[in-house]
């Protein structure tokens, strides 16, 4: 069938769609206000950990061939050899490859230190990059006088140079891997566009590209494609599914003269629609603008062990400078060059720098075997004080698809009869309301279950129509029974009348033209949430609640689960402001979300939280997400935060008292009294406080992180369960 004959009207009635009653909608033109410019490049995010523009692969590469070089380094090393017991082979330049490798290791493998210690004196934010450089810079040059027997120092340092090279590497490598912000929200966002759209013109329908669309154009949107630009519909009507956008997974009804926004869509029927906004003045691409703003405003503030790193490297400097001018002083200069390189190399933070990337390697994995996934280094730090939890609602703290809540029944039919009966006539239909009434049905007791329908019909925006048994059943909204003037009895509307009240939506069964029943159906509460939000009030944090539907809807979601605050009928924008409303207040806000629409909220919120089952976009702009899709994983992430953060701290206080004490001893604050620490003793003490701190940060795979362990659920929640009409 060519482009032409496919957009006949034929193809514009519905193959099945319903017509159920839904509670007020909410405001659906606020995305069309006009944007800004922008420019999409102006993205570019970046914080300290990229180490002056360095990839990962760079440090995994250099941290393999350093690696390498290093072990014949530390193999002919005479202080390693005499401490291990063995001697090293000699040969015709057997002395010499410690000194060559040494300079490659120290030129190749040191090379993003040196050049980020030269970037941070030029900025004179003195930092772990320049403590780094200056530490294998000076372990390099009296390397080297030794090696080639200037002043007659026994200084050789090759095998602490390769060491400390190495493990710095490995520091910087496991840190940029852990951290894994990825930074394609913008592309996902992109992505919901389609390529071309068909555009209508007087000698057919033609397929362009997106690009080639202007203000007043014409598209036909067919069933099952997305919408390619803003605009309003001229011809048609269709249920659209706008969960992309709005995160919300109850299809909306447009018909002629409603707006539909680029990137929804249409999902029973073809509509045509009149272009009103085309590439960056349509909704999606303010959404784009949100989530880049709101991404550039989050903080970056600098790690903590670049801090001890900074006072670190003044502490070193002046002990060694005091160091040198001292023995100078009192008549030794050969100990004033002795003791000052001794300080300055044991000053070098091998455990300082594993300190850090350590903890978060750990806690990366740790949090993953959790359900976990920490994509943003800041978020794990920032989640131990968080204040307030904000959650979206749909797809986070319930379902995210519509199920069968309720059921009421007249005229002496039995409420399973009536489930039975819709079931049937739904069965050839692939509507999501369909679907869940089918699965109600299959899930019931019933022992007429599966019965055959035929002569199966749907009318848009009314309901389906089937003979089943040989009776006419038909399953609609109230357009249905307007259509047909039928008007349900007292104990159904009694029943509806409260399912209203919660903002169900709600389906009527019809046999032979009378109303015999209804359907209540609900986007049903998750059984963990409840247990989630009393587990997060209990530790002290509020608990509140944003939704882009209906006031009734979210109330009474909140008021199952006790939730502390709503904010219900919240547009994309809204949902952004919502987070900075709590940011005011001088509160610390987690948003747990899972659409389009909560990217700008969760870039802007101190954590954000994706659920695992939600958009990309909603992932790619969150710095964690919940793999599980289980609420009770942000305890999981609140007492992993925590854990690592104190295990952060004992590593830095343990790493850097180290050098606070070895340092003057290095000194020689204690030669009056006899006690002089070597150079040797203090290389073999540091490698010992790495040791330490290594042991200590693996202490942290002991942190129970289980969900289920951290907030069990109750047998019954009390929530969205099956309600039925009292007659």
């Amino acid at each position: 069938m060519n482009p032409a004959q496919d957009h006949q009207r034929q193809d514009s009635i519905s193959k099945d769609s319903h017509g159920q009653s839904a509670p007020e909608e909410q405001s659906r033109r606020a995305l069309d206000e006009d944007p800004t410019e922008h420019s999409e490049q102006d993205h570019e995010d970046h914080d300290h950990s990229e180490h002056a523009g360095h990839s990962v692969a760079m440090f995994k590469n250099r941290f393999w061939l350093s690696l390498v070089l290093a072990i014949p380094v530390v193999f002919f090393s005479p202080l390693v050899a005499e401490l291990l017991g063995y001697i090293p082979p000699e040969f015709v330049g057997a002395n010499w490859i410690a000194p060559v490798f040494g300079t490659v290791i120290y030129f190749y493998g040191g090379m993003p230190f040196l050049k980020g210690g030269i970037d941070e004196l030029k900025s004179r934010q003195p930092a772990m990059m320049l403590l780094i450089a200056m530490a294998i810079t000076v372990a390099f040059v009296i390397s080297w006088i030794t090696s080639v027997g200037i002043g007659g120092f026994e200084l050789d340092f090759w095998w602490e140079l390769a060491l400390l090279v190495v493990i710095m590497l490995l520091g910087h490598w496991m840190e940029m891997r852990a951290l894994g912000a990825a930074s394609g929200a913008l592309d996902t966002l992109a992505e919901l566009l389609p390529d071309e759209a068909e555009k209508v013109a007087d000698s057919g329908v033609v397929s362009v590209s997106i690009d080639e669309l202007i203000v007043g154009d014409t598209v036909l949107v067919r069933s099952g494609a997305r919408v390619p630009a803003d605009g309003r519909i001229s011809d048609g009507e269709a249920q659209f599914d706008e969960s992309m956008i709005t995160g919300e997974s109850k299809l909306v009804s447009r018909q002629t003269g409603e707006d539909v926004v680029a990137g929804t869509v249409a999902t029973d029927n073809a509509v045509q629609v009149m272009v009103a906004a085309t590439g960056g003045d349509t909704a999606l691409a303010g959404i784009q603008r949100m989530v880049t703003d709101a991404q550039q405003s989050t903080s970056r503030a600098q790690a903590l062990a670049d801090q001890a790193a900074a006072l670190l490297f003044w502490f070193a400097l002046s002990a060694g400078v005091i160091t040198f001018v001292v023995w100078l002083l009192i008549g030794s200069p050969d100990e004033a060059v002795i003791r000052t390189v001794t300080v300055l190399v044991i000053a070098c933070p091998h455990a300082l720098g594993l300190a850090i990337p350590l903890v978060i390697a750990i806690s990366t994995e740790k949090a993953a075997r959790s359900g976990v996934l920490i994509k943003n280094r800041l978020a794990l730090e920032g989640s131990r004080s968080i204040d307030v939890v904000l959650f979206d609602k749909t797809g986070t703290l319930t379902h995210g698809e519509h199920t069968v809540t309720g059921i009421a029944s007249a005229n002496g039919i039995t409420q399973t009869r009536v489930l039975v009966l819709a079931a049937a006539a739904e069965a050839s239909s692939e509507h999501p309301v369909a679907r869940a009434i089918t699965a109600a049905a299959q899930d019931s007791e019933a022992s007429d279950k599966g019965l055959a329908a035929t002569d199966f019909s749907a009318e848009a925006g009314r309901g389906v129509r089937a003979t089943v048994e040989g009776s006419e059943i038909m399953v609609g909204g109230p357009n249905l029974l307007i259509q047909y003037q039928l008007e349900p009895p007292t104990e159904i509307s009694a029943s509806t009348k409260d399912w209203a009240k919660r903002g169900a939506s709600i389906l009527h069964v019809i046999q032979d033209r009378t109303v015999i029943g209804a359907l209540a159906l609900e986007d049903q509460i998750r059984p963990e949430s409840q247990a989630a939000v009393s587990a997060l009030q209990q530790r002290g944090m509020k608990v509140a609640l944003i939704t882009g539907d209906a006031q009734q809807v979210a109330e009474a979601v909140a008021q199952d689960l006790g939730i502390d605050e709503v904010f219900a009928e919240v547009l994309p924008q809204d949902k952004d402001s919502a987070v900075t409303k709590f940011q005011d207040q001088g509160l610390k806000v987690a948003m747990v979300g899972d659409g389009v629409n909560d990217a700008p909220a969760l870039a802007r919120a101190d954590v954000g939280v994706a659920i695992g089952a939600g958009t990309d976009v909603a992932m790619e702009s969150a710095g964690v997400v919940l793999a599980s899709s289980d609420p009770r994983a942000m305890l999981s992430l609140i007492d992993l935060s925590q854990a690592s953060y104190r295990k952060m701290v004992q590593n830095l206080v343990w790493a850097s008292g180290y050098n606070i004490v070895a340092v003057p001893l290095a000194a020689g604050v204690l030669a009056p009294i006899g006690f002089v620490l070597s150079p040797a003793v203090g290389a073999v003490l540091m490698s010992l406080s790495t040791i330490i701190v290594a042991l200590n940060a693996q202490l942290l795979r002991n942190t129970e992180l289980n969900p289920e362990l951290l907030a069990p659920t109750p047998t019954k929640t009390g929530t969205n369960e099956t309600k039925t009409g009292s007659h």
